[in-house]
């Protein structure tokens, strides 16, 4: 497996800018409760990530200077303002591309607010080094009749000064997805070690894994959280493409 980054016309300037020395970390996350609202022509309900927390918390555990919010405290009036004074953000959380109006695609913060494409746009992200949007379907693009919209929630991260982006293509369990964020950021911790390295690390740590210890550390998500239609042997081994092929580096691999 080689490290790769995906390239959109928002990088083509900091292909070669290196990333700040020092890791400071904002990482929010959606845990618990229920919120069920309208975006465009369709009906969205969401409702808590258990394993968001643990892999925040085990984040915070890896990376000194992390600030953590979680649920209520991870809204957009206090989680703005700080995202200045750090060089990642990490939205452990659900996101969605609208079909048909994909300028009302969204992330949703922890009280419940969905943030559209529009709002991200008008953040300013210039010293933001990487945003990981830890969440389901991130990285898909819908159709706004110029391409532009092609690699979705984390092409705008870009457009908004964000570097580098990672997002993912395809529904993400949260199990699965707390195993390959927590192995991403001990290899990122290493200041040798780039964003495109260590994305690839962590999908080998889950391809190569004891995929026993990894299946207990879930719980109960392996029945809950997994994506409807998937087969019993794949619930329970991570090596499997499902739960580590989905995220994808978008910009500035360094």
């Amino acid at each position: 497996m080689y490290g790769r980054a995906n390239i959109t016309a928002a990088s083509l300037t900091e292909l070669n800018t290196k990333p700040q020395s020092q890791l400071k970390i904002l990482a929010g996350a959606f845990t618990k409760g229920h919120y069920s609202f309208t975006m465009g022509q369709e009906q969205f309900e969401f409702g808590g990530l258990p394993y968001a927390g643990v892999e925040v918390e085990t984040l915070a555990e890896t990376i000194p200077n992390t600030t953590k919010l979680f649920d209520n405290a991870f809204n957009l009036e206090d989680t703005k303002p700080k995202m200045g004074d750090h060089t990642i953000l990490h939205f452990a959380t659900h996101g969605a591309i609208v079909v048909g109006t994909p300028e009302e695609s969204f992330i949703l913060f922890g009280d419940g607010t969905p943030v559209t494409i529009a709002d991200v746009r008008n953040w300013n992200l210039n010293t933001i080094d990487l945003v990981v949007l830890s969440a389901c379907e991130t990285g898909l693009g819908g159709n706004l009749g110029t391409g532009a919209e092609i690699l979705g929630l984390g092409y705008q991260m870009q457009r908004a000064g964000a570097r580098a982006a990672i997002a993912s293509l395809w529904t993400v369990d949260d199990g699965g997805t707390q195993q390959l964020m927590n192995e991403f950021y001990r290899h990122l911790q290493h200041g040798n070690t780039t964003k495109a390295e260590a994305l690839r690390q962590a999908q080998m740590a889950l391809i190569t894994g004891d995929d026993t210890a990894l299946a207990e550390q879930r719980g109960s998500i392996v029945a809950v959280r997994v994506r409807d239609g998937l087969k019993p042997e794949v619930m329970n081994r991570f090596n499997h493409p499902y739960y580590w092929a989905s995220f994808i580096l978008i910009g500035n691999g360094l």
